[in-house]
């Protein structure tokens, strides 16, 4: 039988936990052949000279070198920490996976359980900063939200 190639989503903004959350996929998740795909969600009034191509479906997905291309970054605007990519590049090379970015805007909360619908993850790994009862009452949790809406297997790692 044939191992079956999976994707995984990770929910990426480069803070300490989403960087946590990186790690802790490379680390305890990520098997030769697996499909990684790092989630950007940019708020709506981010400026991005394709956010109107693309607003509804998000970006083309982008392979991991292109995407560590300074003008594809600012292109998309954004702005990736050096270290999640390094990490991401040597677990390509290592462990034989395929890493790829996509960009979306608007609401991080919706938008990145709209990703794990459009790109079929199988399993979704995102930080979490840690909130208190009260402010996550007044501003709501991301990895709570898509915990309880994603269609598949969630897991949240809290930064250090």
């Amino acid at each position: 039988m044939a191992a079956t190639t999976r994707t995984v989503g990770i929910g990426m903004d480069y803070s300490p936990s989403s960087k946590a959350a990186a790690r802790w996929a490379v680390d305890h998740l990520l098997k030769a052949g697996d499909r990684v795909v790092l989630v950007h969600v940019l708020s709506k009034g981010a400026d991005a000279s394709h956010k109107e191509l693309w607003k509804n479906t998000g970006s083309p997905l982008i392979p991991l070198p292109e995407f560590m291309e300074m003008n594809v970054q600012a292109r998309y605007g954004v702005n990736p920490d050096k270290e999640v990519l390094e990490i991401l590049q040597a677990a390509a090379k290592t462990q034989k996976v395929e890493v790829l970015a996509k960009i979306y805007w608007g609401d991080a909360r919706e938008k990145l359980c709209e990703a794990v619908d459009d790109l079929k993850v199988d399993t979704f790994v995102l930080g979490c900063r840690g909130l208190g009862p009260l402010k996550r009452a007044l501003l709501g949790s991301v990895s709570n939200y898509v915990v309880n809406n994603a269609t598949c297997p969630v897991t949240v790692v809290r930064g250090a």
